[in-house]
């Protein structure tokens, strides 16, 4: 009778994990307000539609390391991963990742203009479908500013006319974009000078101006609080945590829009799958125009697809209209600056070295 039951047991566990490989889907994703974003916007909708459970990992932050881990051991477990656009084009370069058929794959826009055309100009790849664009921009403490905060990229490198301490996030990446612009370069010039020995000279030159003037931070965390310890008057921040900072603690914070940088968050699929059918469905419904909308009620990123701008709403648990908080906004996007992904694989190990090597001097 024990080894019935026993026998019983193994064949019901055999039974659980079968059903559980069959009907659900993991994903990867980063974990935090982000994934809670997905999980309200796409996940729960899907799981209710389809029945498919959606068994979550938070290790986006070890994407590219343990895609390409599983892939080398023959054990891919990973469904669908969150990635950073960067990442993605180096996966794919591996060979790491299935190839995204995007009119066979996605849903078209509500008006009929296939996938691969209403995704943002330069946020695709390959292997790449984008799910969401955020930005790095400046901030700053009104407080600090009864008269009118700054403007411009130029403005934050005024110290007389907006005085006080600035953060910046310890890289160069953006930095010395900024400076350059800061130096009157127009933004759809600063890669191409960026590129010389004459530009990067020109940028360094610009930061001593005001690095006397700078704590550099290193986690996103550091310059919402910064701005509101007053240690200092105007940051380089990621919007989301200033959105939550304004929104949600109701800090004195303003966002300067010009010269954002922004980048791309998306999803990709390791190859060697077995689940490729019902991974393409989720991602035909969590990729649809209305889904990507969706996703900005709970966070301050902007969707992907230019058919979701307009479709975006009110912040879920406040109310506040999200169209003003998004970089995509017309009226934020006006000197966008994409952050060059293949500029810094071919530029920044030199660059990263000199910058440090400018901190300690």
């Amino acid at each position: 009778m024990l080894k019935q039951l026993a026998l019983t047991a193994a064949a019901s566990a055999m039974a659980i994990t079968a059903a559980t490989a069959q009907d659900s889907l993991t994903i990867v994703s980063w974990g935090g307000a982000y994934s809670e974003s997905q999980l309200k916007a796409y996940d729960e909708p899907y799981t209710e539609k389809t029945g498919v459970q959606i068994l979550h990992e938070d290790k986006s932050n070890q994407a590219l390391a343990g895609i390409r881990s599983q892939v080398e051991a023959g054990n891919v477990t990973w469904d669908v991963v969150d990635m950073l656009q960067s990442d993605a084009q180096r996966a794919c370069d591996e060979g790491l990742l299935v190839e995204i058929e995007f009119d066979e794959w996605l849903a078209p826009a509500p008006d009929g203009t296939p996938a691969s055309e209403d995704f943002i100009e330069g946020t695709t790849g390959d292997c790449f479908v984008p799910q969401i664009l955020y930005a790095t921009m400046f901030a700053y403490n009104t407080n600090a500013f009864p008269d009118g905060g700054p403007k411009t990229i130029a403005d934050v490198w005024d110290l007389e006319k907006f005085p006080g301490t600035r953060s910046l996030e310890k890289i160069p990446q953006k930095n010395l974009e900024w400076a350059l612009m800061a130096d009157g370069v127009p933004a759809d010039e600063v890669y191409e000078l960026l590129a010389t020995e004459e530009g990067q000279d020109r940028a360094f030159a610009k930061l001593d101006e005001i690095k006397g003037n700078v704590i550099w931070w290193e986690a996103g965390a550091q310059p919402p609080q910064l701005l509101a310890d007053g240690e200092v008057t105007i940051a380089s921040a990621y919007n989301g945590r200033i959105f939550n900072a304004q929104v949600n603690e109701d800090q004195p914070f303003e966002i300067m829009w010009d010269g954002q940088m922004f980048e791309v968050d998306g999803w990709v699929v390791p190859v060697d799958n077995d689940n490729l059918e019902q991974i393409k469905d989720y991602l035909f419904f969590a990729t649809d125009t209305q889904r990507l909308a969706d996703q900005a009620k709970y966070i301050a990123y902007a969707p992907a697809r230019e058919s979701s701008v307009p479709l975006v709403g009110n912040h879920e648990a406040t109310g506040v209209d999200m169209k003003p908080h998004m970089p995509t906004s017309p009226e934020n996007f006006q000197n966008a600056v994409r952050f060059d992904v293949e500029f810094w694989a071919d530029y920044g190990d030199a660059i990263e070295e000199r910058f440090n090597a400018w901190l300690s001097s």
